[in-house]
């Protein structure tokens, strides 16, 4: 994808979003100073343009009861599999993010289970079903120190 052009009314509106994601377009426009019509339309050209990749809502899953988080790592021993390697976990509903990534493994997943004995029923009758994956190596998570988007602010001005 094209890197896309921003400038600094672009950067504030992205940083209320991401602040909140459901902050009305009329009070970031009063906050930028322009028409809320002008907002709408700067929203959906950096929708059009893949900047914006959408909008969620964020639920803990420790409020729900998943008490452990793991990252685990995948070696994959035929990288011709790759991508149905990546069909196969996508399919395992514990799994929340995948990554291809250098170095030592092809896979990195970031998954959350209720206890000790659900994430060993997952990575052995989930992830280590699959055919070609050939090593693992698992990380528990022992607190998420923080989570964060982009900085818009970092984004060197043309």
């Amino acid at each position: 994808m094209a890197k896309v052009t921003i400038d600094a009314i672009d950067r504030k509106i992205l940083q209320y979003l991401i602040k909140n994601a459901r902050m009305p377009f009329l009070e970031i426009a009063r906050e930028c100073g322009i028409s809320g019509a002008a907002i709408h339309q700067r929203v959906k050209k950096l929708d059009d343009s893949g900047v914006i990749l959408g909008s969620r809502l964020e639920v803990d899953p420790k409020s729900l009861g998943f008490d452990v988080c793991a990252i685990i790592g995948i070696r994959v021993s035929d990288t011709s599999m790759n991508y149905e390697t990546v069909k196969r976990l996508k399919e395992v509903p514990e799994i929340t993010e995948c990554h291809f990534i250098t170095g030592k493994y092809n896979i990195l997943i970031k998954l959350y289970c209720v206890d000790n004995n659900h994430l060993m029923k997952t990575i052995f009758g989930g992830v280590l079903n699959i055919p070609w994956i050939s090593h693992t190596e698992t990380f528990i998570s022992l607190s998420e120190v923080f989570s964060r988007q982009v900085d818009v602010e970092s984004i060197p001005e043309e």
